[in-house]
């Protein structure tokens, strides 16, 4: 099932490598190439008061962790959130290079709704949130294991730096 992220069948994928998903420059990515990598998937925004330290912290994950864990990071823009990603993917881009954006960003998607993302709705089915399974905020952030499970959800207000006593459960 190589294709479930544009296929209606997110619910029988095995892992997120199951998906393929639109980089920021629109073009087709398969998860698979993350195999074997402990990855942080994270719903973003430009425009969010959470943006400055999680971006910061994200980079700094990102470059510590990135050769000697193989640690990668997969944002996705959402603009579900108070209008906070209001940007086309041009706009998206630039902001992420004045902010020195490391880690790999996709094409915005919806985290929630009937509209959502199939990767979305399976991570979320994967692991729901303490009040439900709708993504509550920006910077949500799932933690992957190296065989592309979701392991945990950790919410907008974990800085991403405290996720590294659970990232090294994983490597």
């Amino acid at each position: 099932m190589a294709q479930a992220e544009s296929a209606k069948d997110w619910k029988s994928a095995s892992s997120v490598y199951d998906f393929t998903v639109k980089d920021i420059k629109g073009d087709d990515v398969s998860l698979e190439k993350y195999k074997g990598h402990v990855l942080i998937i994270v719903n973003v925004a430009s425009q969010c008061g959470l943006t400055p330290t999680n971006y910061k912290e994200l980079n700094e994950l990102y470059e510590e962790y990135k050769d000697s864990k193989g640690l990668r990071i997969l944002g996705f823009p959402c603009n579900q959130f108070a209008g906070q990603e209001p940007g086309g993917s041009e706009e998206i881009q630039c902001f992420a290079l004045k902010s020195n954006v490391k880690f790999d960003l996709f094409q915005k998607v919806d985290v929630n709704g009937d509209n959502a993302s199939p990767l979305w709705k399976y991570l979320k089915m994967k692991q729901g949130g303490t009040l439900g399974d709708f993504i509550k905020w920006n910077f949500t952030k799932f933690i992957i294991d190296k065989n592309g499970q979701p392991v945990e959800r950790h919410g907008p207000k974990t800085d991403p730096r405290k996720l590294i006593p659970s990232l090294e459960k994983y490597w």
